[in-house]
């Protein structure tokens, strides 16, 4: 099990499950138009209820999950580069919020061509508890990713509100600032729309995910993501499998009545959908995250569905590369300064799209990957994170 410790091999479960990740993360943009909500205004009825399949089945397997995957493995990858510095004698943590820098500068890229939609932000932004966290020891990582992963100000929010009946949230005008992007997007300025996608967009962007209990979520991710690492329970072997076999069955048993329990919160009064509310979807997403993981670390076991998903592998080792380039086709497909298709996509045809990009961009990844060891962006990263080291 110290092959881990090693920068090579790579352990090939976590790029093709970082691929599935980005995969789900192109498909869920696809549907939402990159958050421009702009759709068909006459469809036939058998469409509108593909499209409503389409939408249910898509948003039910991976939204909320795909990027808590990439958060778990953003994690992960953390450790795997604290801990080889660890074993030159170095510390890895300023070096990593330098990296956190660069990460800035690939979130303003992204930002520019995804309207209020940007993650990237939001990963430099909740970093900061991977540098605190480094050398904790890893029950005090474990428990500290469950007292995040519970949301504590959802909750400090909602007994709040039953004391003190008039208790509010905090207003962090994100509808508001939604509707101003959607009005700047729609008018097809295209200088306008870069610009005011990399100062309100982040903006609105980063408001929501701490709004909807985003922030905390991926602080939590991250840590558990670092604790996996350490326990090196993606390298093969009979006991961790037994553990992802345990983690599948607790998760798959607890999404029910999470589930349920999300489902009658919606019923109440807007300030318990907003904080309790907000919490149990947290939970019931996760545990369903935590299956999706767990199946596919112990099906990727079998030969047969390794090779079939074999692909995801190029995918995943170019995931910056891949994720900010969907964001840039993606405005060019459907807003008004490119083709404008939005308004003649139904969510069944944005998912074909969907499909086509991910395959042409899987193409470009093993064509790209034939001789050269990382991305284009990955390299650029890479290089600028050990500039000064000949790294």
């Amino acid at each position: 099990m110290e092959q881990i410790a090693s920068k090579n091999p790579r352990i090939e479960v976590v790029d093709a499950l970082r691929g599935f990740a980005v995969m789900a993360i192109i498909l869920v943009h696809n549907l939402e138009h990159f958050i421009f909500p702009v759709y068909p205004e006459h469809t036939p009825e058998w469409l509108n209820v593909l499209d409503q399949g389409v939408f249910n089945v898509i948003f039910s397997l991976f939204a909320g999950k795909a990027y808590a995957i990439f958060a778990l493995l953003f994690g992960f990858t953390f450790y795997i580069q604290w801990n080889n510095r660890k074993l030159s004698g170095k510390d890895f943590g300023y070096r990593f919020l330098w990296r956190m820098v660069l990460l800035l500068f690939f979130a303003t890229l992204n930002a520019a061509f995804f309207p209020a939609g940007d993650v990237l932000l939001l990963f430099a932004a909740a970093s900061i508890v991977l540098f605190i966290t480094r050398n904790w020891s890893d029950r005090a990582i474990l428990i500290a990713s469950v007292i995040l992963l519970l949301q504590p100000v959802e909750w400090f929010h909602y007994f709040a509100s039953l004391v003190n009946p008039a208790h509010q949230l905090p207003d962090l005008k994100v509808d508001e600032m939604y509707a101003e992007v959607a009005e700047y997007t729609k008018g097809g300025n295209f200088p306008e729309f870069l610009w005011c996608n990399i100062t309100l967009g982040q903006k609105a962007s980063l408001m929501w995910a701490v709004n909807a209990g985003r922030y905390i979520q991926t602080a939590g991710l991250f840590l558990l993501g670092f604790f996996i690492g350490r326990k090196r329970l993606f390298v093969s072997s009979e006991e961790n499998l037994r553990t992802w076999v345990k983690i599948l069955a607790v998760s798959a048993i607890a999404f029910a009545p999470l589930y349920t329990l999300k489902e009658l919160v919606t019923d109440g009064s807007p300030i318990v959908q907003q904080t309790a509310g907000t919490a149990l979807d947290m939970w019931q997403k996760l545990s369903f995250t935590m299956v999706l993981i767990s199946s596919f670390v112990l099906l990727y076991q079998n030969r047969k569905f390794s090779a079939a998903v074999g692909n995801l592998r190029f995918y995943g080792k170019m995931s910056l590369t891949n994720y900010i380039s969907q964001s840039v086709i993606g405005a060019l497909i459907y807003f008004p300064f490119g083709l404008y298709l939005a308004p003649h996509c139904g969510y069944t045809v944005s998912l074909l799209i969907g499909i086509a990009v991910f395959f042409m961009q899987v193409i470009f990844c093993k064509w790209w990957l034939k001789s050269h060891r990382q991305g284009p962006l990955e390299f650029i990263w890479h290089k600028w994170t050990w500039i000064g080291t000949g790294k």
